[in-house]
Formats: structure tokens, sequence, C-alpha cells
């Protein structure tokens, strides 16, 4: 029997992946997060917009930037598939941004007259900001099964079947965390307001 002690959630074990990346350069460990969340952050590309070569293009880079960033990761204060998903999501805003600039530079002195910008105004940035503030603070408030099923269910986008064979647990406990979670987090958000 192993004394070393084993991940107890998948959410755990990305953790873990992460930190052999940023210690060691462990390129078995990055093989497993690559195998495992390129195909996911691909996905997530293709539903927010991209066509299919960039977003193979920006899913790689996204993983990429996980491998040369690893030691900014902190378990503290967002799970793995969250840390992971951000660095995409913001991959894919710089690279929207790219695309504007390279629009706006072709186009004639008379056509950026009439150009809108669409850009968010500083007020609903700081409203978003605000908003994952408060929603991190309330995940926070959940227990670790509740963040488990969370995060497999929100973040991984797992059916509530597959949550519960992963984590071993009858799918009727999945759907009550679930909803017990929901609930908490409503009123967390609720008092925060």
């Amino acid at each position: 029997m192993s004394t070393e002690r084993q991940p107890a959630s998948d959410t755990e074990k990305w953790a873990s992946l992460i930190e052999a990346v940023a210690q060691n350069q462990d390129r078995a460990a990055f093989t497993m997060l690559f195998e495992h969340f390129a195909p996911r952050v691909k996905t997530f590309m293709r539903r927010s917009g991209e066509g299919e070569a960039s977003a193979d293009e920006l899913a790689q880079e996204a993983l990429l930037m996980v491998w040369r960033k690893a030691t900014l990761f902190d378990p503290q204060r967002a799970g793995a598939a969250a840390w992971i998903f951000t660095i995409a999501r913001n991959l894919r805003i710089d690279a929207l941004r790219r695309g504007k600039r390279t629009t706006a530079n072709t186009t004639s002195d008379v056509d950026v007259e009439f150009q809108v910008d669409e850009s968010p105004q500083p007020d609903a940035r700081l409203a978003t900001a605000q908003a994952e503030t408060r929603v991190r603070a309330a995940l926070s408030e959940l227990s670790q099964d509740q963040l488990s099923v969370v995060e497999l269910s929100f973040f991984q986008e797992k059916a509530h079947a597959d949550i519960a064979q992963i984590l071993q647990i009858p799918l009727g406990t999945v759907k009550s965390r679930l909803r017990l979670a929901m609930n908490r987090l409503r009123n967390v958000l609720n008092e925060l307001s």
C-alpha cells in the first residue's frame, strides 16, 4: 500500500499536474493536461464563434500559455479548469482585438469617422469585474463536495451521469449537491449584492 496521497478529485488531479509542470517542467504531466483540456478549449472557442482553424490555434496557444505560466497558478484562487479557461478566454479577446486593429488600419479616414465603438464602457467593465469577484467569493463558500460537482457540471460541461461516474456517487447525490450548491450560491450572491 502506498503512503503517497492520491488526489481526491479531478480538480486536485489537474492542480497537481499544473504544479508538476511549474516545478519540474514535467512533460508527462503537461501531456495529460493537453490531452484533456485542448479539445475542451477548442470546443469552447468554436462555441464562442471561432472557425475551426482559429479555434485549434487558440486552443494550442492557451495550453502553451499554461506551460509557460504554470508557476502563476494558485489553486486557492481558482480551480485548474477555471484557470485554463480564463487563459483561453483572454487569448480569444486578444485575438479579437488584434483583428479589430487590422480592420481599422485598412479603412479610410472617412470610414473611421462613422465606425461605432463596440468596446465595453468603463462602467460595464467595472460591473463585470465586481460580478466576477462576487462569484469567486460565493464559490469559496461551497463545500468541497459541492464545488467539485459545480466545476464538473459548469466548467467542464459534464452530464450529471458522467459526474456520478467520475465522483463514484449516486446520480441523485450529484443532483442534490448541485441543487444545494446553486441555492447556496444564490443566497451568498444576494447577500453580497
